[in-house]
């Protein structure tokens, strides 16, 4: 079977997925989209695109429903409890404070507020006013400021630049008021690649993260990307954060994962070779995170990063019964790479399940034969 990718412009990494052609038969035929008998993803259970979460990478209801109670009472205590109840050195308070940052930042970007209506997401300066001395409440802030900062900013401006010294100056104050807590250092990551740290300026701060959470998954990805060619490091720079990480790993770790996740950050604009997604440096990186799959908890907030980016590669390399695999265990949720770099997220990862699911069954499989 073949498919044919054709390289245009403006999508996902310059790339758009054409119309997929499958054999049968011995021949090839072309299978437009809503033909009758194109491939129904529906057939196996999967969410429709319009009802696809674009917020998180997987569940956690209690994120979900304090989220909800905080933006429709505007009260923030609910979130204050939620991030006091959850274990500091672990994945998912670093995933919380992210996400009540990005809703009180995107509350704010679409009321600005004005002479007779509050700005949006007041709730986070109420926090801040009653509970100064909330380590919560200081780290949301923290990375409130830095969303900011790329949100409604231009790296390399002057208010860019303001906009990095204020959320230093807030992860700082976060750091005093959680002193084990690894997360005020891990917002400060993005500061230091928006502010151009020094690599020993980098290196001393990842040893404080290292000190504290050694093998916490959402700090290496951060900090993967100030490593990169496109920050402050290079494609081998980054390789070998990746690779060291990797190596490192204990037993049941999702740091066996970043080599795929390095690899995706270098993936050429524009790629001529049909072959790529099956080289050696990509076949030996989906391997280290297939296998970091496979041994992680089931309950690891970081699981569901991994498999998205696991979809990204497997159809791209046409290992269709694999994607598929990985897709049982994510549908639903697409707030995760490489999705959220386009425009449309749902529509993004859509594309990809449509292709999965053909690819799968112009292969023999069906609904029956999937196993998780």
């Amino acid at each position: 079977m073949e498919i044919l990718w054709v390289l245009v412009a403006a999508v996902l990494l310059s790339f758009v997925l054409l119309p997929f052609l499958r054999r049968r038969r011995g021949g090839i035929e072309q299978v437009p989209a809503g033909h009758p008998d194109a491939a129904d993803p529906a057939d196996y259970g999967f969410v429709r695109q319009e009802e696809l979460d674009i917020r998180m990478p997987g569940p956690d209801q209690d994120l979900l429903d304090v989220l909800d109670l905080v933006q429709r009472t505007q009260d923030y205590k609910a979130a204050s409890q939620l991030l006091s109840g959850t274990e500091r050195e672990g994945e998912r308070r670093w995933q919380r404070v992210q996400a009540f940052a990005g809703a009180a930042s995107l509350e704010l970007q679409q009321r600005p507020g004005g002479v007779s209506e509050a700005p949006g997401g007041q709730w986070l300066r109420v926090w801040r006013t009653e509970q100064p001395k909330d380590a919560g409440g200081a780290a949301v802030h923290a990375e409130f400021l830095v969303q900011q900062a790329w949100r409604t900013s231009t790296p390399g401006t002057d208010e860019f630049r303001i906009i990095m010294e204020e959320a230093k100056a807030a992860c700082g104050q976060a750091a005093l008021l959680a002193p084990g807590d690894p997360v005020p250092y891990i917002v400060e990551l993005s500061v230091a690649r928006g502010l151009a740290y020094s690599q020993s300026e980098f290196e001393q701060l990842w040893l404080k993260i290292l000190d504290r959470a050694p093998n916490h998954m959402g700090a290496h990805l951060a900090a993967l990307h100030y490593w990169c060619e496109k920050w402050h490091g290079s494609r081998e720079l980054a390789y070998s954060f990746a690779e060291a990480a990797a190596a490192r790993a204990p037993r049941g770790s999702l740091l066996a994962a970043m080599p795929l996740f390095a690899v995706f950050e270098h993936l050429p604009e524009v790629n001529l070779v049909s072959g790529f997604y099956r080289s050696e440096v990509v076949t030996k990186a989906i391997h280290g995170a297939l296998h970091a799959v496979h041994s992680a908890r089931a309950d690891d907030p970081m699981l569901a990063h991994v498999r998205h980016l696991l979809v990204f590669f497997l159809v791209r390399g046409e290992r269709w019964a694999e994607a598929m695999s990985q897709l049982v265990h994510i549908d639903g949720h697409v707030g995760a790479l490489p999705w959220t770099l386009s425009a449309d997220p749902a529509a993004e990862f859509a594309i990809y399940r449509a292709l999965a699911v053909a690819g799968y069954e112009a292969n023999g499989g069906s609904p029956a034969t999937l196993t998780q």
